[in-house]
């Protein structure tokens, strides 16, 4: 089994309208999506962790060199609809279930219940064979 993480940003897909302009009813209708797909996920055993995070205005960057004090600034970042505003962790068979997990948040209903075609991400957890690989002469 391998794990994925399924990358949910702030692009709207088909929808353009931001959520704080959807109605009580649409917005939970959304949120009640996700919690029927999170509850699937967890009786099928295959989600490890789900996170929703706040917003980029409460973003912080930090680099620092390892001597001085860490510099933490509000940015620059990535344009805001690139921005991460949640995942699924999941643990799967196979990268088609993964994206199949994926298609399922990818069409949580928007305004009007229209599914919002939300492009998500998908991305392979390495392994300690992915390791090796990196590490191993040639």
């Amino acid at each position: 089994m391998a794990k994925y993480l399924l990358i949910v940003d702030y692009r709207g897909g088909a929808v353009d309208t931001p959520m704080d302009e959807w109605t009580p009813e649409d917005i939970r209708a959304h949120m009640d999506y996700y919690g029927a797909l999170r509850q699937e996920l967890l009786d099928s055993g295959e989600l490890v962790d789900q996170q929703a995070l706040t917003g980029p205005e409460h973003a912080k960057e930090v680099t620092s060199d390892g001597v001085s004090a860490p510099v933490v600034t509000d940015g620059p970042f990535a344009e805001f609809k690139e921005m991460l505003a949640g995942f699924q962790l999941v643990e799967v068979d196979s990268e088609a279930r993964a994206i199949e997990i994926a298609a399922k948040i990818s069409q949580v209903p928007g305004p009007g219940g229209v599914p919002q075609q939300q492009p998500i991400g998908v991305r392979r957890v390495m392994g300690a064979a992915d390791f090796e690989l990196l590490t191993s002469e040639v």
